[in-house]
């Protein structure tokens, strides 16, 4: 199995959904979409009150470079374009719309039918994915069609698909190996031709031995398309992680994995992208996990964007005593503060904590054990950048390479002491980028 040198950590895994099939969830009775669904730029709004739209029309069109457009997951009339509070508690502009039926834009092909062969071009393909506003599901929600637009001089070898789903609790990128194989090989495929890469190599992780079968098989039509067993190990599905643990190539520090001849994508991105290039059907959907250690029953949902989270929790039942909601995993998710809050793209998990698990540990003084510095896979020192940033030495955290966390929390888990490294990183990462764009 291949595996990443530097680092890592072997968090309880507690994939209590891994053999419950993806259910679609029901069409919300009104949708509450945001306006600004990736990271970059947000879009323009190119609706107002009063319209009448159908599933699939544009809410807001991507006129930046990073940015995504964004389409109505529902059929009805638009009853507020106004700000409404996300999950953080900030507002943010969103385009509220009363659902009548569930009428959809006649481009979008709906059939069932796996549509193998691709007759769009390289830059249609690229074209389409943007048109359709398919970022990474993944969490990051990168537009997805700024990959593909390479930088003068610079050319793929390796298209890498990250299904290593090393996030503990999410099992939704796991049941959509399982339950939508051909359809991502399609879209794996597609992306093969928009960034001319002659090889794909699909990393997943051995826990999930059933998703290794399934799709080596499936990928036997496709001679260049291959799929690589991971050592379990966190943060296996880390970009420069996975690009070291597939080809063995190192990401210099500040550079895109193109500087390494590779390009990263999730596996339910490409599910996306084969619905985008194939049925021309826009990202309307987000593909995510219901869970925690008190849920009765855990579930994976396709659910409509803009549904409120309250209806999704309610479905699978909120646990007496829960004590926090985190959107996302454990590790890299972020606590819910707002419980009136809509589904967005790349939300992954909803992770119901009770009260005694999701309170920290008492803060006690570093023991410098330097077991924060063994589990970065990035090779910096925790302890160091947090001390920094305590005493707001954020000049002192650049250079000690504070913008090459990728925030992947290993080292808030490794220590002993339970002292909130990766809480002081990100404050000195987003203090010195302040100071960056300054």
């Amino acid at each position: 199995m291949k595996t990443f040198t530097l680092g890592g950590v072997h968090p309880e895994e507690n994939k209590f959904a891994d053999h419950e099939p993806v259910e679609t969830f029901p069409i919300p009775k009104t949708a509450t979409v945001f306006i600004h669904q990736n990271l970059g730029a947000p879009p323009v709004c190119q609706v107002n009150k009063g319209d009448t739209v159908k599933v699939g029309a544009l809410l807001a069109k991507a006129e930046s470079f990073i940015c995504a457009n964004v389409h109505s997951p529902v059929s009805g009339k638009v009853t507020q374009v106004e700000e409404v509070a996300d999950c953080s508690h900030f507002k943010k502009t969103a385009v509220v719309i009363e659902v009548e039926g569930d009428e959809w834009e006649p481009a979008i092909d709906r059939s069932p039918e796996v549509v193998k062969e691709i007759k769009l071009n390289k830059q249609e393909i690229v074209q389409r994915i943007k048109d359709c506003g398919v970022v990474g599901l993944g969490g990051a929600c990168f537009p997805t069609h700024v990959k593909y637009m390479l930088p003068e001089g610079k050319t793929a070898e390796y298209l890498l698909i990250n299904a290593a789903e090393c996030e503990p609790y999410i099992t939704v990128d796991h049941r959509i190996m399982l339950e939508r194989a051909e359809e991502c090989m399609v879209g794996i495929n597609a992306l093969m031709m928009a960034s001319g890469a002659k090889k794909a190599k699909i990393g997943i992780e051995n826990n999930k031995k059933d998703a290794i079968k399934h799709l080596t098989e499936i990928a036997k039509p496709y001679p260049n398309i291959e799929v690589v067993a991971l050592t379990v190990k966190y943060p296996q599905g880390a970009e420069k992680q996975l690009i070291k643990s597939l080809i063995n190539r190192e990401v210099p520090n500040g550079k895109l994995p193109i500087e390494v001849g590779a390009i990263v994508d999730n596996i339910t991105t490409c599910y996306a992208v084969y619905q985008a290039v194939q049925k021309n059907k826009p990202l309307i959907d987000t593909y995510l996990t219901v869970t925690g250690k008190k849920v009765i029953k855990s579930k994976n949902f396709q659910v409509r964007i803009g549904t409120p989270i309250m209806d999704i929790l309610n479905a699978v039942g909120i646990p007496e005593h829960t004590g926090k909601l985190i959107a996302g995993g454990p590790m890299m998710g972020k606590a819910v503060s707002n419980l009136n809050f809509f589904a967005m793209k790349g939300l992954t998990s909803l992770l119901l904590m009770d009260e005694k698990e999701s309170k920290r540990g008492e803060v006690e003084n570093c023991i410098r054990c330097g077991k924060c510095n063994y589990g970065c896979p990035q090779g910096l020192e925790p302890y160091l950048l947090s001390a920094l940033s305590i005493n707001n030495r954020f000049v002192e955290c650049e250079v000690g390479g504070v913008l090459n966390c990728c925030e992947c929390g290993s080292c808030s888990f490794s220590c002993p002491a339970n002292r909130p490294l990766l809480d002081y990183i990100r404050l000195a990462k987003n203090k010195v980028m302040a100071s960056k764009r300054k």
